[in-house]
């Protein structure tokens, strides 16, 4: 099980390929075989799961209605972004260019650890994102935390 945490300030090559941070790469199972998938994320970000994390989501994914609109329409969104990565012998991963576009990422980007995924943030949208939300950290905490 991987559990990924601490934010990374990096560089994308111009053939938009992203070196995984080593204290990141260290939380990866060896199940995932340096083996990923990259996808579409919430709020402008892609998601990044180790393979062994991704077949976890893709058997709660098998779990939803085909019959549900909704259902359908997040398995398809998700899926049709979904992309396979292998590790390099650099420990970089390739984005493909319409990821890259999407997630508006260009030269900087921030690697968040998020416990079963990594997510890539284009800098400017991140603190954008973070500076606008409705309520503050404590307030949030305090709800979620109280949910537990």
């Amino acid at each position: 099980m991987s559990s990924f945490k601490g934010r990374f300030s990096y560089s994308i090559d111009n053939k938009g390929r992203i070196a995984l941070p080593a204290k990141l790469r260290k939380s990866v199972s060896p199940e995932a075989n340096e083996s990923f998938v990259i996808t579409r994320g919430f709020e402008q970000c892609l998601f990044v799961y180790p393979q062994d994390e991704w077949n976890k989501l893709e058997e709660s994914i098998r779990g939803l209605s085909p019959s549900n609109p909704q259902h359908r329409f997040f398995v398809r969104t998700l899926l049709q972004w979904a992309t396979d990565a292998q590790l390099d012998s650099q420990a970089r991963v390739s984005i493909p260019q319409e990821l890259l576009k999407f997630a508006g990422l260009e030269n900087e980007v921030l690697i968040v650890g998020v416990l079963e995924r990594v997510e890539i943030w284009n800098p400017k949208t991140y603190e954008e994102y973070m500076n606008n939300q409705p309520a503050t950290y404590e307030t949030v905490a305090e709800a979620v935390l109280k949910s537990t």
